[in-house]
């Protein structure tokens, strides 16, 4: 095993493989609940044990298969957003039945796919500068620590002020803010599993003063598995012009967002050539983008990179290892989902706005999301700032990539800013091809829905 996954090579062993996958998991674990919950909204004719169990087998399957075939410390599973677009905009929005709409979610997988195999998708990653791959990781660590506020309830919506400070009377923020302050005092003193100790050490907490429920039970062997297969029969049906609109969106999404995720995860694992490339980053993408296949044949959404990825790597996770533990508890917890849902599960707050519709926060695993997420940031200090031609843009994308809560759209402003910049310096020669193209493909998907007003 060692020798397979190279542990020695890349200075690991199997416990802090293992550490790192359970940290990697408890930090994504939410997806099993929050999944469903989307995914099952009334009227979309999904049922929530089916996209549970979609979820659970689709994830272990993208993990262990990226763990085995690139050998790389990255976690799959369903993606938040694009699942939201398929209930939302696809189901509800355009009236698609769940099957048709997972039969895009197919599509658009396949034509990733297609792009892999010829090499464009990696060679789009070769022709990113330096500047722009330390930014795009350095924005992501933001995206994460601002997702990790957020789940703690710490940073809430403002009607005046867009967002301000939580309310901290409340028993889930306050066990948030307790957690960030046991998590970050165990990172700081350096101590292995620091992060992993953190999330339990909240989560009994929360239990022993009643913010946290127990457990309902240990087991459900109920599985559904109404919702596999589904999109996979219905691919004819959606071969159709109206749909490449939502096509080419999905497909931006996927293309970029893994690109930038595999990046930052790289980064933060020292795992880069000494060109800046991440090894086997064809098999990578190879296996990102047939798991997008795979969660839309299995009815789970797109199932994609997760950057959550970075807790683990932050543990000491070096290798495909980290993936296969990763998969086999999503695997374990088909039956012990009372279980998971302690730690991983949702609490509700009163909504700061008045209405009517509580906030929910993830208390446990929040504190280790911004931890993380200064991990990730320390990557700043590799742009060159003294270069205004690659630091403005690289600025642009570090700032619009949390504020736009969207990898894509902070990778898009970081292209075309950087492009056009370029040009008004008479630098068009510094710039790869393939990134005017992908900057052009940005600045389409940007103006497309004020160009389907006009056409329409």
């Amino acid at each position: 095993m060692g020798t397979f996954f190279r542990f020695s090579e890349r200075g690991t062993n199997l416990r802090t493989e293992v550490v790192a996958g359970l940290t990697t998991f408890m930090t994504m674990a939410y997806i099993i609940f929050v999944n469903p919950a989307i995914l099952g909204t009334e009227g979309t004719g999904l049922s929530v044990p089916g996209v549970f169990f979609a979820t659970c087998v689709a994830a272990a399957v993208a993990c262990i298969a990226m763990g085995l075939v690139a050998n790389f410390p990255l976690a799959l599973a369903s993606g938040l957003g694009l699942n939201a677009i398929v209930a939302f905009t696809l189901i509800l929005g355009q009236g698609l039945s769940w099957q048709q709409a997972m039969a895009v979610i197919v599509v658009e997988g396949l034509l990733v796919t297609f792009l892999v195999l010829t090499n464009l998708r990696e060679a789009v990653l070769n022709a990113i500068p330096l500047s722009l791959k330390f930014a795009i990781a350095v924005g992501i660590g933001l995206f994460i620590a601002f997702i990790g506020l957020k789940n703690a309830g710490l940073v809430v919506p403002n009607p005046d002020t867009y967002l301000a400070l939580g309310d901290l009377t409340q028993g889930p923020v306050l066990l948030a803010a307790f957690g960030l302050i046991v998590t970050l005092a165990l990172v700081a003193r350096g101590l292995k599993g620091g992060i992993i100790i953190g999330i339990f050490i909240t989560g009994i907490v929360g239990m022993i003063f009643g913010v946290v429920p127990p457990p309902s039970g240990i087991v459900d062997f109920g599985f559904d598995t109404s919702t596999v297969g589904g999109g996979v029969l219905a691919v004819p049906q959606v071969l159709q012009l109206s749909l490449l609109p939502v096509i080419f969106a999905l497909f931006m999404t996927d293309f970029f967002d893994t690109m930038g995720t595999m990046f930052a995860v790289a980064q933060e694992g020292k795992l880069l050539d000494e060109e800046g490339k991440v090894p086997q980053a064809r098999r990578i993408l190879l296996v990102d983008s047939l798991a997008a296949v795979l969660g839309g044949g299995m009815g789970a959404s797109s199932a994609t990179s997760y950057i959550e990825s970075g807790s683990g790597v932050a543990e000491g996770g070096r290798t495909g290892m980290t993936s296969v533990v990763v998969g086999l508890l999503f695997l374990l917890a088909l039956p012990f989902s009372p279980l998971i849902s302690v730690f991983g599960g949702s609490l509700p707050i009163p909504d700061p706005t008045g209405g009517n519709d509580p906030l929910f926060v993830s208390p446990v695993t929040a504190p280790a999301l911004i931890v993380v997420g200064f991990l990730m940031m320390t990557a700043v200090r590799l742009i060159p700032w003294e270069r205004f031609d690659e630091a403005i843009p690289a600025f642009l994308t570090i700032l619009t990539l949390p504020l736009t809560f969207n990898i894509s759209y902070g990778i898009g402003f970081g292209f075309i800013s950087y492009v056009l910049i370029k040009l008004s310096r008479g630098r068009a020669g510094e710039v790869h091809p393939l990134l005017y193209g992908a900057a052009g493909l940005f600045a389409l998907a940007f103006v497309w829905p004020a160009l389907q007003g006009l056409l329409s």
